[in-house]
C-alpha cells in the first residue's frame, strides 16, 4: 500500500503592500506636520488676549542670553551676532515686502535694554507691523 506524503506547508507573510503602506504613512506625516523656521527655544511671556499674526511674518526670536535667530518667514532661521546684522536683514525684508509683518519671539527672562534694540531697529527702519509672540493665559474659572 502507497503511502501519501504530505508536504509541509511554510509560512509566508505576503510584504507586497508594506511598502504601500510605508509610503502613505510617509505622505500623511509630512502633510501634517508644520515647521516652524525659528527654532530657538524660547519661554514665552503671557497674555489675556491674541490676535492672529501672518503666516508669512519674518521672526525674530531673542534667546535667555541675548542670542538672536531671524528669519524672513520663509527660510529657516539664521543666528546673528549684532544689532548691525540685524538692521541689515530688517532692511532687505522692507524692501522685497514694504508692508511685511515682524513678529518678535522674546524670551520673558532678557534683559529689557536687549529687547528695547530690537525694536527700535525695527522702528527706525519704519517697519509698521510688529507683533510680540505671547502663550494665551486660560481663562480662570469664575467661583
Amino acid at each position: 500500500m502507497k503511502t501519501l506524503r504530505v508536504q509541509k506547508l511554510t509560512a509566508v507573510i505576503p510584504t507586497a503592500s508594506m511598502a504601500d503602506i510605508a509610503f502613505l504613512l510617509i505622505i500623511f506625516f509630512m502633510l501634517t506636520t508644520s515647521f516652524s523656521p525659528v527654532k530657538m527655544g524660547v519661554d514665552l511671556a503671557d497674555a489675556m488676549s491674541r490676535e492672529e499674526v501672518d503666516k508669512d511674518a519674518a521672526i525674530i526670536a531673542i534667546g535667555p542670553g541675548g542670542e538672536m535667530e531671524i528669519s524672513n518667514g520663509v527660510n529657516p532661521g539664521n543666528r546673528i551676532n549684532s544689532l548691525d546684522e540685524l538692521d541689515l536683514f530688517i532692511q532687505e525684508v522692507l524692501v522685497q515686502d514694504p508692508t511685511k509683518q515682524f513678529i518678535i519671539k522674546a524670551d520673558r527672562n532678557i534683559r529689557y535694554d536687549v529687547f528695547n534694540a530690537v525694536y527700535e531697529k525695527l522702528r527706525n527702519n519704519n517697519c509698521r507691523r510688529i507683533a510680540l509672540l505671547t502663550q494665551t493665559v486660560p481663562a480662570k474659572a469664575s467661583e
